[in-house]
């Protein structure tokens, strides 16, 4: 076996899954509250036994891809059904076929039935369950440090905020969405939730390192991409020449 190809092989697929990343974080990076999805290059072993149970091993590379939870920069947008995390933390939501999910994007609004709902219309959960605001109510709406949401002097709900002690687990969906499908990752309730009224959270990633980034996994692909066909044209020569004996 050519291992100088078989490792090439993997690097370029290694570097094409890592520009599919970096597309994914450049395409989300306006997305409050987006966690970025980084890559990290690994080896495994491998190699093939011989009949005298001796092994001959080489290293290929391989890329695992996770989730970074540092937090993204409070943007003040202006309205007060906006909602940022200060620390950890996230929002409960429920989605249209009724299972739990998970995210920091606060860009809240009220539906036609009073519900507090995400940009998607997704049910914003409080610690009693949907939060119910009088949409025939005029009074301003209020959310305090602690998460507890008022229409005027009337408490309409308490924004419910869950952790996790293994947020690496969570599997990311769209919209900068997690839903807690690992055996045992289970959400606790946040017993001191701190949120800003009137803020956003940006995503934690940035398109200028993205884009480095790309370039870096573009040149990768490429050099090993011209040691394949080296190694493709050194094969055929090899075999035209060993095939010709004149």
């Amino acid at each position: 076996m050519n291992v100088s190809l078989v490792n090439a092989s993997a690097a370029m697929n290694a570097n094409a899954r890592w520009q599919e990343v970096i597309s994914e974080n450049l395409s989300a990076s306006a997305v409050p509250g987006f966690r970025r999805q980084q890559v990290s290059f690994e080896t495994v072993q491998a190699g093939v036994m011989s009949q005298q149970a001796t092994a001959q091993h080489w290293a290929m590379p391989k890329v695992a891809n996770s989730t970074s939870f540092e937090p993204g920069a409070m943007q003040p947008s202006g309205n007060p059904m906006h909602v940022a995390i200060e620390g950890s933390g996230f929002f409960e939501v429920q989605l249209a076929d009724g299972s739990r999910a998970y995210t920091r994007d606060g860009s809240f609004q009220m539906n036609n039935q009073g519900n507090l709902v995400t940009k998607e219309g997704y049910l914003v959960q409080g610690d009693s369950g949907p939060i119910q605001l009088d949409r025939n109510n005029s009074q301003p709406i209020t959310i305090s440090p602690r998460g507890q949401i008022s229409q005027g002097a009337e408490t309409r709900g308490q924004l419910k905020l869950v952790s996790f002690g293994e947020p690496q687990r969570l599997t990311p969906i769209t919209g900068g969405l997690f839903m807690a499908n690992a055996p045992g990752l289970l959400p606790e309730t946040v017993r001191e939730p701190a949120v800003r009224q009137g803020f956003l959270e940006g995503a934690n990633t940035s398109p200028v390192a993205e884009m480095a980034n790309l370039i870096t996994a573009m040149r990768g692909f490429e050099a090993n991409q011209k040691i394949v066909q080296l190694n493709d044209e050194r094969m055929g020569r090899a075999i035209s020449e060993l095939g010709n004996p004149n």
